[in-house]
């Protein structure tokens, strides 16, 4: 069993915000209020962290948690002790993901993946198929249904897929394929899921949370 610090040649990082009322999950605020909005960013990185730790089970990973928001203490009172957590750092999401890849790969991670905390669709099999696409693919890319992506898994660093994004826009999964095609990288696909961002978004969550508890 590996020691919680080590990183292994299959490294997962879970980006996600600590759930201070107010600061997260806003553009729900208008449904659920500011304590309920952040207790739906409580719960889904709950439910995210359930489906790694039980890839982690059957298949040898590490895994780390990129919190913006909060500190370690607080961090660590939600989550736990046992898990590696490490701040985003600064500058845009791009670069946050950029420096999250270099770090791992520098740690000694051969594949190495980065998915939020937005996507409930994500589960063991859609996380263990993106490891096993990574064996034959320099980059994969899980589709949001929004435009966006709800991870991204690289062989090694690649920080120009990273630049010149419109971060939060319907344009940046195409943005993203359009500099892998420059670099000719190949790229693997995985299935196309929904984000949990607006109100008329929740009863994906509903369902989805019927289904696994």
């Amino acid at each position: 069993m590996l020691n919680p610090s080590e990183t292994a040649k299959q490294h997962l990082i879970i980006f996600t915000r600590y759930p201070k009322p107010g600061e997260t999950k806003t553009r729900l605020i208008p449904a659920l209020g500011t304590e309920g909005a952040a207790n739906l960013q409580r719960q889904m990185t709950e439910h995210t962290l359930f489906q790694v730790k039980q890839l982690q089970s059957s298949s040898a990973i590490s895994f780390e948690v990129r919190f913006a928001g909060g500190n370690l203490q607080l961090m660590q009172d939600w989550l736990g002790y046992e898990l590696v957590y490490r701040p985003q750092g600064e500058g845009d999401l791009g670069s946050r993901m950029a420096q999250s890849f270099f770090n791992a790969f520098q740690a000694g991670a051969e594949k190495v993946i980065i998915i939020g905390t937005d996507c409930p669709g994500v589960n063991v099999e859609i996380l263990g198929k993106a490891f096993e696409q990574l064996q034959h693919s320099n980059l994969v890319l899980g589709p949001a249904v929004d435009g966006g992506y709800y991870l991204i898994g690289l062989q090694r660093p690649v920080p120009e897929l990273f630049i010149n994004i419109d971060w939060g826009t319907s344009q940046v999964l195409q943005q993203t394929i359009d500099i892998a095609q420059t670099l000719n990288l190949s790229v693997a696909y995985l299935a196309s899921l929904a984000d949990i961002d607006r109100p008329e978004d929740l009863p994906i969550w509903k369902k989805i949370i019927g289904l696994t508890y």
